[in-house]
Parts: C-alpha cells; sequence; structure tokens
C-alpha cells in the first residue's frame, strides 16, 4: 500500500518587501532540503512529488523529485492559508492572529482565509491526487499553517494549534497511509527521513 508523506518546506528568507508566497528559502533551509537529496531514506520508495506553487515549496520539492526520479506535479490550491489581506505582519503580531486562526476556524481574522475553508481547500487537493491511479508512495511539499489543518481533518480531530509543527521555520513532515488516509505519524523532522 502506498504511504503518503506531507512536508513542509523549511525555513525561508524573511523579507517584508516581498509578497509572502514568494518567499524562497534561506540559506539553512536550502542546506536542510540539499542534505536531503543525498541520503533519501525513507523516501526512496517515492514515485510522485506535488508541490504548491509557492516559491519556498517548489525550492523544496523540485529538488527532492529531481533526486528520486519522481514525477513532479504542481498544484497551485496547495497554497498556504490566503493571508494577502494583512500580508507581512511583525512575527510577534503573526503569532497573535495565527492563535486567532486556529482558535476561531469559522471567523475571517484581519481578512485572512478561514481555517475551515483553507481545510477543505488543502484536503479536497490531497484527496484529488490520491484518487489518481499512483503507483509508489506520493510526497506533497507544502505549508504548516494548510499542513496542521490537514493532519486534524485526517486525524479527525477539531481544527487546534495544539497539533502544529511547532516552532523552528519548518521543515517537518507526517505520514498516512493512501487507502484508509488517517496518520500513521505525528510531525517530525525532515531530517527523520535521511535514516
Amino acid at each position: 500500500m502506498p504511504l503518503v508523506r506531507y512536508l513542509t518546506h523549511p525555513q525561508v528568507l524573511i523579507d517584508p518587501a516581498v509578497e509572502v508566497p514568494q518567499w524562497p528559502l534561506n540559506d539553512q533551509g536550502q542546506a536542510r532540503v540539499a542534505q536531503l537529496t543525498q541520503s533519501l531514506g525513507a523516501l526512496r520508495g517515492t514515485t510522485h512529488v506535488i508541490s504548491s506553487d509557492e516559491v519556498k515549496a517548489l525550492e523544496t520539492a523540485r529538488p527532492l523529485a529531481k533526486a528520486l526520479g519522481a514525477d513532479f506535479t504542481v498544484r497551485p490550491k496547495m497554497h498556504e492559508n490566503d493571508r494577502s489581506a494583512t500580508g507581512f505582519l511583525p512575527p510577534s503580531e503573526f503569532e497573535a492572529v495565527a492563535d486567532q486562526f486556529f482558535a476561531q476556524p469559522d471567523v475571517s481574522i484581519l481578512g485572512w482565509e478561514t481555517a475551515r475553508a483553507a481545510q477543505q481547500r488543502i484536503l479536497s487537493q490531497v484527496q484529488d491526487c490520491l484518487t489518481a491511479d499512483l503507483t509508489g508512495d506520493v510526497l506533497f511539499v507544502g505549508h504548516g499553517g494548510v499542513g496542521t489543518l490537514l493532519y486534524c481533518a485526517l486525524a479527525g480531530v477539531a481544527i487546534d494549534r495544539t497539533y502544529d509543527q511547532g516552532p523552528g521555520g519548518g521543515g517537518n513532515w507526517f505520514g498516512f497511509d493512501s487507502e484508509a488516509q488517517t496518520p500513521f505519524s505525528q510531525w517530525q523532522p525532515m531530517e527523520t527521513l535521511s535514516g
């Protein structure tokens, strides 16, 4: 039975003058991706890499797909929760708004996409991909916010930030089997895939 993993992009170069979806990986994020491409470990059975179209996700997914010799697909609707109403927020303000986003999933906080809508969107994107006749393991590459919402949906738990990947700037994954679509792991650092 194919395994499915959802991987979040690692650390990004934060630039308030650049739109958030256009942020690239920073040096640390690039190094983490490069390290994983050199020691693919648990990813070796991956035949499909499916990515959000945000720059940071593409810079994570493309090198992995190339190293794996896997099919590569871009799904624009796998983007992070839409925060364009506010754009960049300083870290402390962002964290406070993100807390509200998860705590009030049916409310648009400062014009953000609601957590419920973002969850339905990412779940639909993932399930649509998995209805195809795929052979081999699948790696989705995306973002922490919608990744957490996906985890909650698959685990059958209420939307709650306690299921977030945690601090550190990203670069974490969880897995589930393609049939039951129930998580078999919680968030783990991407480095655990190398073993």
